[in-house]
């Protein structure tokens, strides 16, 4: 009795403890581990990539004179022209120095987020397209060395980070991460149209075109703090619609939950004519068929479900029954409380 007492006792305090809640892992998780995993990989590609081309500094303001030379051989507007009117602000010049240093790589975070959640369809598309756009301006980084406008000595720019902070790069510096001479292309414009394509392209809100400010922003803010050049935007620009152009668009229903969602640039293709269903489509069918074989009399319902192509029922002979005794025999009445085994046929 009193161990009887002992296990009741214990078994109700334990039904008066409250159970602990279950944190419910999200069913997405498994998907999100190999896309963290490949956008990890990208950028440290990419920040490796833009050490390995640091330290031509030559190359780099040679490369930045045919530059400037040729935007004026084009009338474009001069850099000089944009940044003096930003400096008319000490507020705007620190709030571009701000967002040029902190908005960049957060926002992009932040897309790739939200579109992982909410637009999936849209999700791997603009995804691919931001890698592919990447890598391209990764070699142009390595090609294509380019000292941004604060360097040149005579344009008549200077660097609004460091004289009104905050600043984002010290000295140039072949050991350090930061490559200052990789201008071209513009990235931060080319992720600020990315991101714009991406929210336009999955929204029907007719005042999702707004989103186009975010990279014509952007644009100014690089340009007026002399960091790029107009070319630099335009190239970052251009980068996307080639990378756009080479990936498979959104697809509905495309997620990265099907199989090798990750992977650029396989999709899988509507089956053709002729190709075996799928494994619930062939279990509809076969129980479809299960049902007619068992009104028709005429064979076992998963012989009929693996031959979907069966022909009808014979109308009579020795190897078969007519339509009027098939009929007769579903019509019979159960015997025996209903038990299908006496059926009398």
């Amino acid at each position: 009795m009193g161990m009887g007492n002992a296990t009741s006792a214990a078994y109700g305090t334990r039904r008066l403890l409250p159970r602990p809640p279950r944190i419910p892992l999200p069913d997405r998780l498994p998907h999100l581990l190999p896309e963290l995993a490949l956008l990890v990989a990208v950028q440290a590609v990419y920040k490796y990539g833009r050490k390995v081309a640091n330290g031509h500094t030559e190359e780099a303001f040679h490369h930045a004179d045919h530059v400037w030379s040729f935007e004026r051989a084009v009338h474009l507007p001069s850099e000089h022209s944009v940044q003096q009117l930003l400096l008319h602000s000490h507020t705007l010049v620190h709030t571009a120095n701000y967002l040029y240093a902190t908005v960049h790589f957060p926002a992009m975070l932040l897309f790739l987020g939200y579109m992982f959640v909410r637009r999936r369809a849209h999700y791997l598309w603009i995804r691919r397209a931001i890698v592919i756009q990447t890598m391209l301006a990764l070699l142009g980084h390595l090609l294509f060395p380019l000292a941004p406008p604060r360097m040149l000595p005579g344009d008549g720019m200077i660097d609004t980070a460091a004289v009104y902070g905050p600043a984002v790069y010290g000295k140039p510096e072949t050991h350090s991460m930061a490559n200052q001479f990789a201008a071209m292309p513009s990235l931060h414009v080319g992720w600020a149209l990315a991101i714009a394509v991406g929210l336009i392209a999955s929204h029907r809100s007719r005042w999702r075109w707004l989103w186009l400010l975010h990279p014509l922003l952007t644009m100014l803010v690089v340009v007026g703090t002399a960091n790029h050049y107009w070319l630099d935007c335009i190239i970052g620009s251009l980068l996307l619609g080639l990378a756009l152009s080479l990936v498979p668009g959104p697809t509905p229903g495309l997620s990265p939950t099907d199989s090798h969602p990750w992977v650029w640039p396989l999709r899988r293709e509507p089956p053709r004519q002729g190709a075996a269903a799928p494994r619930g489509e062939r279990s509809l069918l076969r129980r479809a068929v299960s049902v007619l074989g068992g009104a028709w009399g005429h064979l076992p319902g998963e012989a009929l479900g693996e031959n979907c192509a069966s022909s009808p029922p014979p109308a009579g002979g020795p190897g078969g029954a007519s339509r009027a005794e098939v009929r007769g025999r579903t019509e019979l009445p159960l015997s025996d409380g209903g038990d299908p085994r006496h059926v009398r046929g």
